[in-house]
């Protein structure tokens, strides 16, 4: 049987806790999310932190700290860490995780993008903290930015403590940024992708653009290890597309905080098992971690710094 690889999105910096119940919101919460999410059948985790009182996204280091050492104090997951962070942090704090703790994998986000979340104000009224209205409200004029500059300092950061970026595409525009970085030498060869579909602001999720997105980045950069994460209700459509051409998956409440329809999903693994049943059902099994490490080229748990 053909293996994929699966991740798990723990907590992310767009839902806020009044939203869903489930949300992990402690470093401790984070970490036992985390290894149930190991145990249905995730390689990866994508891990971001939040303040544990409030649960608004955070940059500490502290807090980063005290989850991703519990996890690895009792599974071998890979551990992708966010830098990304929360909207409206600085490059510079969302950068810091590298050097702090040369993790195997990192996010990269190639691109600038209006992230535009305000809608979810229409949704949601009964707030339990006052950031998370004005942190919803502000994304209507609010771009996430990742210049070439930015990009060229990061790169050469993630490759300065070996750390293996998961190259986050919004949309086909970051394909160009992509081969660009390659071309001057900002970005080695194999590369791992991850198109992000259904954001507003964002490509989409359909499985045209998903086509479109993978024929481009094939003929910009040639062979390349890829996997898809799709916001909401898009989540188990495109993972199941993915799939189906030979891709990898990410789930997880970062990207939707429902099972299915009108249900919210408990934990992440939940959505692990869930899309691990489909991939049985067609024939492929879930990638341990050591295995994920040899299809990524990843150097190895040993080799980081927490």
């Amino acid at each position: 049987m053909s293996k994929a690889i699966f991740t798990a999105a723990i907590t992310g910096g767009i839902h806020t806790p009044s939203m869903t119940p489930y949300l992990p919101i402690t470093p401790k919460q984070i970490a036992d999310d985390t290894v149930r999410a190991w145990e249905a059948g995730a390689a990866v985790a994508h891990i971001h932190a939040r303040n544990p009182e409030t649960g608004q996204p955070s940059s500490s280091l502290d807090l980063y700290r005290e989850a991703i050492t519990d996890i690895k104090s009792r599974c071998d997951i890979i551990l992708c860490i966010t830098t990304g962070g929360g909207l409206g942090m600085s490059t510079e704090q969302r950068l810091a995780v590298i050097p702090a703790f040369a993790p195997e994998m990192g996010s990269f986000n190639f691109g600038s993008i209006n992230v535009a979340l305000y809608p979810l104000l229409a949704k949601h009224s009964n707030f339990k903290f006052p950031w998370e209205p004005a942190f919803l409200a502000m994304t209507e004029d609010y771009i996430f930015p990742n210049t070439f500059k930015s990009m060229r300092e990061f790169a050469a950061t993630f490759k300065e403590h070996g750390t293996k970026p998961e190259i986050e595409i919004y949309d086909v525009a970051m394909i160009n940024n992509l081969a660009h970085m390659i071309e001057g030498g900002h970005i080695e060869k194999p590369v791992y992708l991850q198109f992000v579909m259904g954001l507003l602001g964002g490509i989409p999720a359909r499985m045209d653009n998903l086509l479109f997105l993978y024929k481009t980045a094939k003929e910009a950069i040639g062979d390349f290890v890829w996997s898809v994460c799709a916001a909401g209700q898009y989540q188990m459509k495109m993972g199941t597309a993915a799939l189906l051409l030979g891709g990898n998956v990410r789930v997880g409440l970062e990207d939707s905080m429902y099972l299915e329809k009108g249900q919210l999903a408990k934990s992440n693994a939940e959505q692990v098992a869930n899309i691990v049943r489909i991939a049985k059902a067609l024939g492929i099994e879930p990638a341990s971690p050591a295995e994920a490490r040899g299809i990524l080229g990843l150097k190895g748990l040993d080799k980081v710094k927490y």
